[in-house]
Parts: structure tokens; sequence; C-alpha cells
């Protein structure tokens, strides 16, 4: 019997080693390194019905290459094609990250459903009657989508092969198994080596291919680091999954920017599309109550308001609590000091939490001062007005310092029926 060969690769970086050692010499991650069955036998070609010429490729004056702009096939899901900058380019590998139950597969099977091109739905994780049962609640028949429950990549380039698709999902890469290694499904060996056998598919056919990938208790895509080096776009779909608003953000794209946001609204039927959310980040009472502040922020050149609650009470134990639901604690600590050392106001012994409604996440300076006036507000018994609006970025010395893109959020605010005030321009 032969002697079964092993290697060592860490999880984070994909790295290989030949035997087992505690830190990764690449990544420098501690306890990353896990031993994998490997098999000496050299990966072919996808298209293993023809076998290709190597071609050697010649440098090129870069004056030389002619420059032409990318055609892009256009979903009919506007917020996806916002993320993705107009639209999925040709050839280009997707990455689709998100936490269990989010809706993943649900966004990308809407999107297929709805897609005016032919579109082969791979799934290695439900059978064809829990798609199908899925399908019918989102959308009527699509006579161009194609469904195909396989994990074998051999067997699904020759499916591929016969049917021609215009665009490939893969639900999900850690799912697929490739012949030419030999580790299980999910493994960085074989994880690393369907996404590079997808890779050449997708660049020789120009056929675009978008994947689902899982992540891990950190909240990172599943698998080595280099897979989401290996494809073109890194997509996150996010949202707390106690709210029924999803947020699509892009955290590497090749072809557009990374600044854009879709919002979407998760209902029974599917997906919904979210054209105006500074709707839907307000609450509507009509109460008012102390410690609520309207701020305007931006996410790529989508302005948006959100609504800021905070709550300050007398501690109760001998530490104060500092807690934030969407914002960086670190940051509220900074305005809390600020506001200590500054402004004279005694928040040092009271306990201090902070929520941005809607279930969203924002990095956004500009909000400083919108937190500083919701903690002021709680602090003080003092009720913010509705129709104010805050913009401005809190610096160290106390100073209201002025945020980019005034008049986008100017505009907002006044859309929104707010008015012009707690906002510092150039």
């Amino acid at each position: 019997m032969a002697k079964v060969k092993t290697s060592y690769f860490c999880q984070n970086c994909g790295a290989s080693y030949a035997k087992w050692q505690g830190q990764c010499t690449s990544c420098h991650e501690w306890n990353t390194i896990v031993e994998e069955v490997i098999q000496k036998n050299e990966p072919k070609h996808w298209n293993t019905s023809s076998e290709k010429k190597s071609r050697i490729a010649k440098p090129v004056k870069i004056s030389e290459i002619e420059s032409s702009q990318e055609r892009r096939l256009v979903t009919l899901n506007k917020e996806f094609n916002r993320v993705l900058g107009g639209g999925i380019v040709p050839g280009s590998l997707t990455l689709l990250g998100g936490e269990p139950g989010i809706g993943k597969s649900t966004l990308l099977l809407q999107i297929a459903l709805q897609l005016p091109f032919k579109t082969l739905y791979v799934s290695g994780e439900e059978s064809a009657q829990q798609i199908k049962m899925r399908a019918d609640r989102i959308a009527p028949n699509s006579e161009l989508c194609y469904i195909l429950t396989e994990t074998k990549t051999q067997h699904i380039f020759k499916q591929i092969q016969k049917e021609q698709p215009d665009i490939v999902v893969i639900d999900s890469i850690q799912t697929l198994h490739t012949d030419y290694v030999d580790s299980s499904a999910g493994s960085i060996s074989q994880i690393r080596e369907t996404t590079s056998e997808l890779i050449k598919f997708a660049k020789e056919t120009h056929t675009p291919v978008v994947l689902i990938g899982h992540i891990n208790k950190e909240g990172n895509i599943a698998g080595p680091k280099i897979l989401e080096h290996m494809v073109d776009t890194v997509l996150q779909f996010e949202g707390d999954r106690n709210h029924v608003y999803r947020i699509l953000r892009s955290l590497k794209n090749r072809f557009g920017s990374t600044h854009e946001i879709g919002i979407f609204e998760m209902l029974g039927n599917g997906l919904r599309e979210v054209s105006n959310p500074s709707e839907i980040l307000i609450s509507k009472n009509k109460e008012l109550l102390s410690g609520n502040a309207i701020a305007v922020t931006v996410e790529g050149m989508r302005p948006l308001l959100i609504e800021i609650q905070s709550l300050v009470s007398t501690a109760v134990y001998g530490t104060p609590q500092r807690s934030a639901t969407g914002y960086n604690v670190k940051r509220l600590n900074m305005l809390l000091a600020v506001l200590e050392k500054r402004a004279g106001f005694r928040l040092g012994a009271k306990d201090v939490f902070l929520n941005i409604t809607g279930g969203i996440s924002v990095d956004d300076p500009a909000i400083d001062l919108a937190v500083v006036g919701a903690i002021l507000s709680s602090n003080e018994d003092i009720v913010v007005e509705k129709d104010i609006c805050f913009a401005g970025e809190v610096g160290l010395s106390g100073e209201i310092r002025a945020v980019n893109k005034i008049d986008q959020r100017i505009s907002e605010a006044e859309k929104e029926g707010r008015r012009q005030e707690g906002v510092l321009q150039n």
C-alpha cells in the first residue's frame, strides 16, 4: 500500500509547510496550521476534453494595448448593480460572504431568476426540490435558469460545456471538491484548487462566476485568506438577524468602487430593494424623547439619514459601562473623554449606552456631532427637535471639524424635511 502523503497548510494565508509549527512565518498567526492529505498528480486543465498547447506570453508596450470599456451584464436588481459598479463583468469571479441564514442564497437565486441571460445555479447544499420551493416564493418560473445539484468540479464543467450558460452561480465554494486533491471538501487545499479551476474557466470563456462563501466565528470568509486575493470582487452581506433589513457591502472590487452599499428588506417573497434608506432608518415615533439625534452619513455616493439613540444613567456598579451597537466603542470613549475634559460634563461615573437604529454599522466620523448631541440630550434630559440634523467631526481639542460631501448631506437633509443646523462647512 502506498504511503499517504500529507502536508501542513495555514488556514489564514494558505502557506504550506513540511511539518507542523505553532506560528505561521508568512502571516504570523498562531495555531492556524493544520495537516491535510495531498496527492502528487498535477491538476489538469478544467476542460479535460481538449488538450491545449501552452502559450508563452510576450511583453507588450502599454501604449500598444487597446483600451476598451468593459461590457457588463446588467441585472434587474439596481442595488446589486450599484455595489458591483454597474453590473457583472464577463470573466469575473465574485465572492459573496455572510452569516448563516442572512439570505445569501435567497439573494443570488432571486437575481438568477430575474436575469435575462441563461444562468446555471449550482447547489451543493440543497436539493432541487428545496430550491424549487424557494423559487416559487421569490418569482414566477424562469425559462433561462437551470438548477444543478453537484459538488464535483469535473461533473460541473461537463454540464457547463453542454449547457453553455452566460453566468454560473456556485452555492457554495466550501462544498466543492476536485479529484486532483485527496482531501475532504471545505479543506484549505480543496478551496484553493477548486477556486483556481473556476478562475481558469472564467478567464478563458469570459463567463462570470458568482461564489457563495461561508464565514467563520470571527466574521471572516472561511478558508485561506488567499481566496479573497484570487477573486475579482468580494461582497459582504450583513445585517442584524433580528431586523428585516440587509446591507450588501463591497470589500474588494477590481471593476468599481468599494464604498457603495445596497440595502434590502427581507420579506416572505424574497428581498425587496430599498431605494430610500433614510425613511426606514428613522423611527416614526411622534413622541419626542431625550437621547435621540439625527445624523447624515455618506456611504459611497449615497447620503443616508440615521437615528442615534443614547441612554446616560448613574452607574449602579463600581465601574461605569460603555456599550455601543453599530458604532465603535473606542470612538465613543474618546468622545466621552472630550466632553469630560474640554466641555466640563461629568460623565466619568455614569453608564453610557449608544445604539444606531436599523441594525446597521457606521464608521463615518461625520456622525460624531450627532453622537455628542444624543449623549448630552440624555444626560441633561433635553429633547432634540426632530427637524434638526447633525454632521460634523469632533476633534480631541473639542473643536468641530468640517466634513466632506457637505452638499450631498444638506440636500438629503432638506429632502427629508430637516433644518441645516449642526453642519460645519469648509
